[in-house]
Order: structure tokens, then C-alpha cells, then sequence
């Protein structure tokens, strides 16, 4: 079965086409980052506009790079949330009239869920053969600009909500911490690049463990980075010797205070995925999403789920970031279990995993 996926849930324009839920056939995505670097984070009315003009265009290419004709697409399927409404409502409306005109089966897609399949997809057919297929009960840290959750997985469409973040998401305090480090948006590639200089060491911060809970908590780390931040910025009250005298300020060590940042979030999430594993036993543990794409996390959590003989496995970097193979993916099972979606559905910004109960 091959299903044609559209997602504009943020900043990315995707559209792609995945065979079985596993293959991606084409995987075409048009990033908005260069527009929304100067705001220093995404513009949503911006967003909106930029998706209407490259959603057709992606389309096209899409269509081309797997040379498909419409005879050969089974079933359409979009993000239907969570995410920006104005973003969302482009591709869900796209996508429905896509279904209609041409007569196919729709389905709209959590976007939450289309990050657990990446994990399982291949970029191309000739890479499936080495990609795991889905174990469970399994194991899911998604980790992104907007969501932070750990989840149980039992089986396809059958969701445990572990955990949570009660404040900031991981991504959220990367992109905040580059904005303090005078870093580009977006701030996770860039913490990481600065970082691999820096002593993890260098500064004692804060870790939310929050004892005989699954949830999560970054805030109080942003703010111990904002006050070291102060430490080393000139104010009004220091005169104009502060911004002359070496005794007075000194150079903020931004590789070192990266490096320190970037370790205490990757110690919080691997303490806490590791734990989850244990206690649920799961055969497969998963990261996807933005911060999945970070070195450093993916190389502790290998080691840390590696000590427990547990499988575990991340997509690759490009699966990472918002994508609409992730879309057509999760629509297959869907529509192996013969649920397809209403074209009379609307966007859903707060949308959570279907059938996700909190424990």
C-alpha cells in the first residue's frame, strides 16, 4: 500500500510517499528556517503563508522523485495536530481535497504518532532490510521543540502516557539557552556544535529528577543558565567600567556553559528512560523527534539501554525534524486496522495520542 503524506503542523512544507509503512519512496520537505531566524523562533502568520506557496510545488516533486502517478497512491493521509492552527489547517485542507478529488481513503494524523514511526522507517527500499521492525511493549521518548512525553507503547495504536513535561519542552530549552548564548535559531544543532568544545563539567547545574515520577522539568535549568548569563553581562548599575575592565567582567564561556547545558538535559532524559525500561520491561526502547538527533543523547541512551539488553534505535537525522513520511507511515497501520477519517474533520492544536492514559 502506498500512502501519500502531507504535513505543515510547524515550519516544514513535507510531502512524501511510503510503501507499507516502511519504505520511503519520496520524502520531499521545504524548510521555513531562513525566514524565521530573524524572530528568533517560528512567526506562525509567516508560517501560514510560506505553506500555502510551496505545498503544491511539493507535491509535484514528490510525485516525480518516486514517479508515481495518481493510480499508484492508495491512500492520503495529513497531520491533523497538535501544532500551529494556522500551519495545520494548510495541509489537513490540502490533503482533503486531494482525497476527495481523486476518490481515495483520507485519515488525519497525530503528529506526536508520526514521530514514534520514524523509528521504524527505512530512507529507501534498499535500506529497509537493516531498519528493526516494531517490538512491544515498547519504549518512546519523543523529544521535540514542543513536547517532551514518554510513552508506553503496547501495541499499534495502544498508548501509556508515562510522563510528561510540567513546564518547558527539551527543544524548547535548547532554542531558549542558543537565544542566551547568542546562538542562531534553531538553538539544538547550534548547542551541540558549540558544545563539543566545552567542558560538561564546567558548571553545576540543576536536574529536575523529580523522584517517583515519569515527568519532566526544564525550566529551572533555563533560569540557573539565565543567572550565569547575568553573571557575565555588563549592566546599567555596573557603569561604563564594566564593559572595559577585565577585573570587573569577564568572557561568558559560552562552549563550556553549552556543554554543561546540554549534558544536564541528556542526564534527566537517559535517568529517566533507562528507569521506565526497567520497571516495564520492554524489548525496544525509542527517542524521536527533534532532540533525537542530538549526538550526545543518542550515544548515553545506547549505552544506558545497552546495559539493560534492551533494543534500541532512533531514525535517522533527516527523520528527525517534522517530515511527512512520518505521516504516511503512521497512516498505514491505521488503515490496516480500517480506520480512515471523515473529510469533515478540522485541525486539532492540542491533540493528544489517541488512547494515551496517564498511569
Amino acid at each position: 500500500m502506498n500512502v501519500l503524506g502531507v504535513e505543515t503542523s510547524c515550519d516544514e512544507t513535507a510531502v512524501a510517499i511510503v510503501r507499507d509503512g516502511r519504505s520511503i519512496l519520496a520524502n520531499m520537505i521545504a524548510s521555513q528556517i531562513e525566514l524565521h531566524k530573524r524572530f528568533g523562533g517560528v512567526y506562525p502568520e509567516m508560517a501560514s503563508r510560506q505553506h500555502v506557496l510551496a505545498i503544491t510545488p511539493a507535491l509535484d516533486q514528490a510525485l516525480a522523485a518516486a514517479q508515481f502517478g495518481w493510480d499508484q497512491i492508495d491512500a492520503i493521509a495529513a497531520t491533523q495536530g497538535p501544532g500551529l492552527a494556522g500551519s495545520l489547517v494548510v495541509g489537513l485542507n490540502f490533503a482533503k481535497g486531494l482525497a476527495l478529488a481523486r476518490g481515495l481513503p483520507f485519515i488525519g494524523i497525530n503528529h506526536l504518532e508520526g514521530h514514534i514511526y520514524t523509528a521504524w522507517l527505512a530512507r529507501n527500499p534498499e535500506e529497509e532490510a537493516g531498519v528493526p521492525h516494531p517490538e512491544f511493549p515498547a519504549l518512546i521518548l519523543i523529544v521535540s521543540g514542543g513536547h517532551t512525553e514518554l510513552v508506553l507503547m503496547h501495541g499499534h495504536g495502544e498508548y501509556e502516557l508515562l510522563g510528561h513535561t510540567l513546564d518547558d519542552a527539551a527543544g524548547e530549552a535548547f532554542d531558549k539557552v542558543a537565544r542566551l548564548l547568542g546562538l542562531p535559531y534553531p538553538g539544538g544543532p547550534h548547542v551541540q556544535r558549540v558544545a563539543a568544545a566545552g567542558n560538561p563539567n564546567a558548571f553545576d547545574l540543576p536536574r529536575a529528577m523529580l523522584p517517583g515520577s515519569y515527568d519532566f522539568s526544564f525550566s529551572g535549568l533555563k533560569t540557573a543558565v539565565l543567572r550565569i548569563v547575568e553573571k557575565y553581562t555588563p549592566t546599567a548599575s555596573m557603569g561604563a567600567a564594566a564593559t572595559r575592565s577585565p577585573t570587573v567582567m569577564r568572557e561568558l564561556p559560552v562552549a563550556d556553559l553549552a556543554a554543561s547545558f546540554q549534558q544536564a538535559v541528556v542526564d534527566v532524559l537517559v535517568a529517566k528512560t533507562r528507569q521506565a525500561a526497567e520497571e516495564f520491561k520492554v524489548r525496544q526502547v525509542l527517542i524521536v523527534g527533534g532532540v533525537a538527533a542530538n549526538a550526545p543523547l543518542r550515544q548515553q541512551m545506547a549505552v544506558a539501554i545497552g546495559e539493560l539488553g534492551v533494543t534500541f534505535h532512533y531514525p535517522a537525522p533527516v527523520l528527525c525534524t517534522d517530515n511527512a513520511a512520518a505521516t504516511a507511515a503512521a497512516a498505514y497501520y491505521h488503515l490496516q486496522r480500517g480506520e480512515t477519517s471523515s473529510l469533515g474533520i478540522d485541525v486539532a492544536p492540542s491533540l493528544r495520542l489517541q488512547g494515551a492514559g496517564s498511569r
